[in-house]
Parts: C-alpha cells; structure tokens; sequence
C-alpha cells in the first residue's frame, strides 16, 4: 500500500477515535448533570448512615391530621418516606377475594392474641380500613385471604394444608381473570411464624410468584426480598407498658431466657449462661419465679439478645423493642421487618451467628453515648411495632401496607 493511502487511513481513524471521544465525554456530562437534577428533585443529599441526625423538624402533611407525627433519621429517606407514606394514604386500594367460608379457613383470623396474633390482625385491620375496596378494577393489589393459623388450629396436617391452600388459589384463578393478567404478581397472602412456610412450600407457583407476608422471612426458605415482605412477629396483648426514659434503671448488660430450639441458641447458653455481666438462661423463666419476671428483665437490661429459633425471626425483637431494650440480631438470613424504610443500625445491634463468641466485648464496647442514642432511636419506632383495632397510623398494620405499595408495580419474578 502507498505512503499516502496510509496516511489518509490513519487521518481518518485518528478523526473518528476523536469523534468517539467527544460523544462519550458527552454522555458522561449528561449522566452527571441528570443524576445531580434528580437528587435535587427528590430534596435530599446521599449522606452516610453514620452522619449525624438529619434536623427534619416538618410534620407530615395531610396524613390524617396527625401533626405530631415526625421524622429523623432513624429512617433511611425520612422526607421520602414522608411524601410516599401520604400518596399510600390517599390512592392504595386493596381487593379482598370474597370466596373461601370464614368458619373454615378463610376471611376472619383465628384469634389476636399468641405467636399468630400478627397474622390474625392484618386479617382484621384490612377490613377495618380505608384501604379495602369492593372494585376488583380499581384494586392495586389482590388478597388471597386464606388462614394458615385457623388450619393449625383446627388440627390440620401440612399435607393438608398444602392441599388446601392449591385448590382455594385454582378456584381463584379459574373464577377471576385477575391472577392470569401478572401470573399472580399484584397478588398477596400473609401468614405468621412457621406455619405459613410450610404449608406453601409445595406451591413453587404461589410462592415464586405472589408477594408473601411472611414471619419467617429467611433467604434459606426462598424468601425473595424486593418481592416478599417481612412481617413483624408481635405477641399482644403486651403484658406490661412499654419502657421509656428508664435508661438509668438498666444496670443489667445483656439478658436471654428461652428454648434451646436452634443451634446459634444452644451455642449461646453454653458459652454465656455462667457469666456475671449477660443474664443468659438456657430455659424460659419458670413462672414458679415470680408474677412478670421474664417481661421485668426486659427494663432491667441494655441489650436483649435476639436468636433465631425455629425460623430466623423472634418475637423477641418486637418484645425488646417495646421494653425499650436494645435488640441484638444473632441470626443469619434474615430480612428484619420494614427494613426498607427502617435503618436498623440505628437502634439495634445486628450481628452474625459466628459473632457469639465475641457477643460480652461487643455490647461492652458501645459507649454510653452509643447506647443512649440507640435507645433513643428505640423509642422513636416503637409505634411501628404495636397492632391496633382499629388500626391507627403509623402501626404496624400501616407498615406493612407501606411495604407492600412498594410493591405494588413489581414484575414476575
């Protein structure tokens, strides 16, 4: 080839390399100056977890004239959640699927009280809200309302609870078009402990497809996290008030008492139960103790320590969190409830299962000014945490309306 078709060549590449390069400087320029707009646009800064309190001093607005209602930065986006929290309020529509008889299995919770009261309250609560329609049209979301507790009541095997619960979403699906239009994505049911697990583990469709409102939510049980919501396991009625400004009374560092039902709990018991700082019993406290003593602990002590049992989940964690004492997550796989609008690090202490070695140098190495802001923070949520009927704002029922808005747009998993 000639020198100067060589040249000519190597002109133009030179010239498209710069073209290239001004398009993709280009681009980049754009990207930035698009991601800065919408920042400004959603009224907040990325800031680290760690910084200091975010100063919102702003009520919401138009949330049932509560006034009082106020954010900081115990939430992860609180003027986010704030603006999303008023749209749910006003524009998220639920339809409840009327089949199913409700001295069987369906419609009505069993009872509001127990291991299952979290489950039994929802079944209430979304009646007795605002957020029920009777337009399966207008409905963002879909209930399949099916009790797996009122099957465990009434003696049924998990085979048969299987069975059950496949032919009430076949007639389901057979009677409405609603499911076929998403495969089942704008649908949703709710079950509370382990019961629920296990009764729809052979339905890979329901599961893989409906949001689930699980106690149990461990990614060991095909929990799937932007789809799946985990709900709060609440024993009520609470057997004494909730703790408060009781800081100087909690001389105690660390208490559990309780089954020895999962490995991270016989583990726990066998290396702290004899130590004189932590307050571990590898039993539940006999009531032959005394009137209330497992629930008194509970004001005595900074730190609860929260072990998965069974499932990952405790009730436990909302017992601490009532009590005012500061809960330790010693569990692995789990998705702790709300934790997309809660910032958890705030006011528990999360720790793996392999961290119960070093469990006595981690609570003592939190500063009193760590542990007076965690506890502050403690009180901060404690109405996130509590069941109501009727519901009231910003409990736990409203809580897990607001998760699942989040998802009212999901897609097919």
């Amino acid at each position: 080839m000639k020198p100067g078709k060589l040249q000519a060549m190597a002109a133009g590449f030179a010239s498209s390399c710069s073209v290239y390069r001004s398009i993709l400087t280009l681009a980049t320029i754009t990207l930035i100056f698009c991601t800065i707009l919408t920042l400004k646009s959603m009224h907040f800064s990325p800031r680290d977890p760690l910084d200091p309190p975010m100063n919102l001093s702003r009520a919401v607005a138009g949330v049932d004239g509560d006034a009082d209602a106020r954010f900081s930065s115990v939430y992860h986006f609180p003027e986010v959640f704030s603006r999303n929290y008023a749209e749910m309020q006003k524009n998220f529509k639920v339809f409840i699927y009327p089949d199913g008889d409700p001295n069987t299995f369906f419609q009505t919770p069993r009872k509001l009280t127990g291991k299952y009261a979290s489950e039994g309250f929802f079944f209430q609560n979304i009646r007795e809200s605002k957020f029920r329609t009777l337009d399966p049209d207008s409905a963002d979301l879909f209930f399949i309302p099916i009790s797996c507790h009122k099957m465990r009541g009434k003696g049924t095997s998990y085979e048969n609870m299987t069975i059950i619960v496949k032919n009430y979403v076949d007639e389901l699906i057979n009677k409405y078009p609603y499911w076929n239009r998403t495969l089942g994505a704008d649908h949703f049911f709710v079950t509370c402990h382990d019961v629920g697990v296990r009764a729809t583990e052979g339905l890979p469709f329901l599961v893989k497809n409906a949001i689930r409102v699980v106690c149990s939510p461990s990614y060991d049980v095909g929990y799937i996290p932007h789809k799946d919501v985990a709900l709060p396991q609440v024993l009520q009625p609470f057997a004494l008030p909730a703790g408060g400004a009781d800081i100087e009374n909690r001389t105690v560092l660390g208490f559990w008492a309780g089954h020895r039902n999962s490995r991270i709990r016989v583990i726990l018991a066998r290396i702290w139960e004899n130590d004189t700082e932590l307050a571990i019993s590898n039993n539940r406290i006999s009531r032959a103790a005394g009137e209330l003593v497992y629930q008194k602990r509970f004001y005595r002590t900074k730190f609860c320590i929260c072990p998965g049992g069974s499932q990952v989940n405790s009730a436990r964690i909302a017992d601490s969190i009532h009590y005012g004492c500061v809960p330790v997550i010693l569990s692995n796989y789990y998705d702790l409830p709300f934790n997309d609008v809660l910032d958890w690090r705030k006011f528990s202490l999360i720790l793996k299962e392999s961290d119960v070695y070093q469990l006595k140098s981690i609570l003592k190495a939190v500063s009193d000014e760590g542990f007076i802001s965690l506890h502050k923070h403690l009180m901060e949520i404690q109405k996130h945490f509590e069941w109501h009927s009727p519901p009231v704002n910003f409990d736990a029922f409203h809580m897990v309306m607001y998760e699942l808005w989040l998802r009212r747009h999901v897609i097919k998993y």
